[in-house]
């Protein structure tokens, strides 16, 4: 059967060539609304869209070098101390030279960058149309808004030289894992993650050791993929040091 993708409804491919449409005029003849707004709801345009998502990104973000992504939980307010953890420890990155890129929502998204533009280094927020319309927050340098979370996943992951992970609820433990799990099975090199909050966090932890590894779903190993602490300075000085050694052994970070 002649393949039909470049005909109308209207040409089955029984007419000789010469009379068949060309290309060119099938794609730019008018089409009825309902008919082009059928098209904008269906796989390959949303193809379309993705593609256009990460050109969109990879353009934006593509003179950023040396950057950490610090995630959390929204919900966080201004008045919770680890809000004002957040601002310090962006502060501090932004002194190692280090750009800082969140989901660029509220919460200890708006805390890191805050501290990002109030150290004078660029602040970028990553974010994501949500049915409840998360709004970027005031502090951003640069913004891109992403209709797919795997295409602002990959921008994530391909810009970033470390992950810090403050307090959060699922969105933060999807990154989380996602990223330990990328790790894990070496899709990406190996980069720090740190879990600021050792409280917050111990639960999770202890899970991990005491269920997950002693049932070898894990292996011990896997426990070393990430780092627990309180200290701003040391989640900055582990990124940093990281970073310099890729930089000694010729390698790009993740």
């Amino acid at each position: 059967m002649p393949e039909q993708s470049n005909f109308s409804k209207e040409d089955d491919g029984s007419r000789p060539i010469g009379q068949r449409p060309t290309a060119d005029q099938v794609l730019l003849a008018p089409r009825p609304a309902r008919e082009r707004q059928a098209f904008t709801r269906t796989d390959p345009w949303r193809v379309l869209r993705i593609l256009g998502e990460f050109v969109e990104g990879f353009d934006t973000l593509s003179d950023v070098d040396t950057a950490v992504a610090i995630f959390g939980s929204a919900r966080m307010k201004p008045d919770n101390p680890w809000y004002a953890k957040a601002v310090e420890t962006a502060r501090l990155f932004a002194a190692a030279n280090f750009a800082v890129i969140t989901g660029g929502g509220p919460g200890i998204m708006e805390a890191a960058n805050k501290g990002a533009r109030e150290g004078g280094t660029l602040s970028i927020g990553l974010n994501i149309e949500l049915p409840h319309e998360q709004a970027p927050n005031p502090y951003l340098n640069r913004v891109i808004n992403f209709r797919y979370f795997f295409v602002r996943k990959t921008m994530f992951i391909k810009y970033s030289r470390g992950f810090v992970f403050f307090p959060g609820g699922y969105g933060t433990l999807d990154e989380l894992f996602e990223a330990l799990t990328l790790i894990q099975t070496d899709r990406i090199k190996n980069f720090p993650v740190i879990l600021m909050g050792r409280d917050y966090w111990s639960g999770m932890v202890s899970w991990l050791k005491d269920v997950v590894a002693k049932e070898a779903m894990i292996s011990p190993k896997d426990l070393e993929l990430f780092r627990v602490t309180d200290d701003p300075e040391e989640a900055v000085r582990v990124v940093v040091e990281s970073v310099g050694r890729q930089l000694l052994e010729g390698r790009p970070g993740g």
